[in-house]
């Protein structure tokens, strides 16, 4: 384990593989963020509980904690944004680590400026909901959705939803630039008894799309990610 070094907002970097440390650490101090390194799951919980990281960027291949297991053990305490890094590209386990509390997922190898991305948006999410003492105004391009009125407008003229098509996007507002699981869709939208009936979510986002989309074959709101979800861009 290492010991910070900057004065930005601290990063508890989670892989045990060193060059991938050592890349993270000189991508993330140019960026003005302090780094602390774990390489065990154990390393990880321990560090997170003495430093308090304002964001974990975690790999799931972990040498003694399934990575999966780390998040379920920082979820029970800490609201800490957490990123995950891994050479993991099934499905399956981007929607188990959303699922269980991760704000995002990204698959090696990865891109410097996605990760920056990533981690800018995660940051600045975590900042808003602690500061925000009202439900904000979400920005997606033209896109404007006010969670406190229940309003949405495109290009200033405001368009009518249905109560379900309200309750996805607005599900996908509060988690803007975070990738919302079908699962998770499910389940705030319509409840836990639907869970498992993902052709909701298609057939009401294709609806959605239809009312705030330019093109809605080319959505540039709404993204997909294919077999896990969907995620909202934000300004």
């Amino acid at each position: 384990m290492s010991d910070p070094a900057t004065d930005g907002p601290l990063v508890l970097v989670v892989d045990d593989e060193v060059p991938i440390r050592r890349f993270l650490r000189a991508l993330l101090q140019a960026d003005g963020y302090r780094v602390v390194e774990a390489d065990t799951g154990a390393a990880a919980l321990e560090a997170a509980a003495r430093v308090l990281p304002a964001i974990v960027v975690l790999d799931l291949g972990l040498p003694d904690i399934d990575g999966l297991d780390v998040v379920r053990r920082l979820r029970e305490w800490s609201s800490t944004p957490i990123v995950v890094l891994s050479a993991r590209g099934r499905e399956a386990d981007k929607v188990a680590a959303l699922d269980l509390g991760a704000d995002d997922y990204l698959t090696k190898p990865f891109g410097a400026e996605e990760l920056r991305a990533r981690l800018r948006v995660a940051l600045r999410w975590a900042a808003r909901a602690e500061s925000d003492a009202g439900e904000p105004i979400v920005q997606s391009g033209d896109v404007s959705i006010d969670l406190a009125a229940r309003r949405v407008r495109v290009a200033g003229r405001e368009v009518h939803l249905t109560p379900t098509e309200w309750n996805v996007l607005s599900t996908l507002a509060r988690h803007g630039g975070k990738v919302v699981t079908h699962r998770q869709l499910l389940r705030d939208a319509w409840g836990d008894d639907y869970v498992d009936e993902t052709h909701y979510v298609r057939l009401y986002m294709a609806q959605l799309r239809r009312k705030i989309e330019t093109d809605p074959a080319r959505p540039a709101h709404v993204l997909t990610e294919a077999g896990v979800g969907y995620r909202l861009v934000v300004d």
